[in-house]
């Protein structure tokens, strides 16, 4: 019986030295610095974001910034100044190709927020379209190659078998809707609701998510349409490993709060004058917030990718990204 014991606590003893060994020091707090596009995308970080300003978090130094536009971000990741950021799904692709592959994308964020809305009742199907005057305020964007894949693989010429009027913004959109007259608009959201909230008569009559899936449905590797990701500097996340994984895992919560939590996550969302509360309360259940990482990530993002490359490859940088592009964790 003791020489059981004595080989017993042996192994225990190894067993603790070979834990202590092999894990090496822990990582120390990093600090992350994160920034924040206005608009959809923000939706699944707002209660990480919240959490961090409370100053709840003690693992890592979560600090986030909110941006207009994607265009105020671009330099500061170049510059080292932000660590991970929301962007665009092709703007990460741009990205990579630009800093020679000084980007890797994390996560895909959010899928499509694209909807055919109208003031009538004369649009049930993308072929419904045919014909058509729709607005749209997306002209030369990532929406336009995806509105023309749409399009086109129903069998509809953008070019010519619909007429396409052409806004320098979505508020445009939303006051041509609002004349009336049975107008039909491609908008993204929150601008949908803020229509619907404005004239009770407009009605979605097409989600182009939904669309694009149909699409897939046939397909050997299904891609997904694909509005926001995250992007890590590729020297923060070899340099960080641990601080990276904290933040997915407290993000993947976040989202998992946004999407079961509505009332509260408008709340935040008009707190950190995202957009109003009451808009975002109505228009969250539409934003498709996601967490995709991984293999799926791959697969879904590549191909989306692909689907603009085809049709401007500068949409994309000029070239596809390699499998480099792609943390899988």
């Amino acid at each position: 019986m003791k020489k059981i014991l004595c080989v017993i606590c042996a192994v225990a003893l190894c067993a603790g030295m070979l834990t202590a060994c092999s894990g090496g020091k822990p990582e120390p707090p990093a600090d992350v610095n994160i920034a924040v596009l206005k608009g959809p995308s923000s939706i699944g970080m707002i209660e990480l974001m919240d959490e961090a300003v409370s100053g709840s978090i003690a693992t890592n130094n979560f600090s986030f910034d909110v941006y207009a536009s994607a265009d105020e971000i671009v330099p500061n990741i170049v510059q080292g100044k932000i660590d991970i950021a929301a962007v665009p799904a092709n703007l990460s692709s741009v990205l990579y190709n630009n800093t020679q592959g000084k980007v890797q994308v994390i996560v895909v964020s959010t899928l499509g927020v694209m909807y055919v809305v109208e003031n009538g009742e004369t649009i049930t199907s993308i072929e419904d379209l045919r014909g058509k005057t729709i607005y749209a305020g997306f002209r030369g964007k990532s929406p336009e190659y995806d509105l023309n894949y749409i399009l086109n693989a129903n069998g509809i010429d953008p070019e010519k078998d619909l007429n396409i009027e052409w806004k320098s913004e979505h508020t445009e959109c939303v006051a041509a809707l609002a004349a009336g007259g049975n107008a039909i608009a491609v908008l993204p959201q929150p601008f949908v609701t803020t229509a619907q909230m404005a004239n009770e008569n407009i009605r979605i009559a097409l989600d182009l998510n939904n669309e694009w899936e149909k699409l897939q449905e046939k397909s050997v590797s299904p891609s997904a349409l694909i509005t926001g990701v995250l992007v890590a500097r590729t020297e923060f996340i070899a340099q960080n490993p641990g601080a990276v994984k904290d933040f997915l895992d407290r993000y993947a919560a976040s989202v998992e709060f946004a999407n079961s939590q509505v009332e509260e996550t408008a709340a935040l969302v008009g707190k950190y004058d995202i957009f109003p509360a009451p808009v975002a309360q109505k228009a969250i259940p539409y934003c498709n917030i996601t967490f995709i990482r991984g293999q799926e990530m791959m697969e879904k993002l590549s191909g989306y990718l692909n689907v603009l490359f085809e049709q401007n490859p500068q949409a994309v940088g000029g070239t596809l990204p390699n499998n480099e592009f792609y943390f899988i964790g």
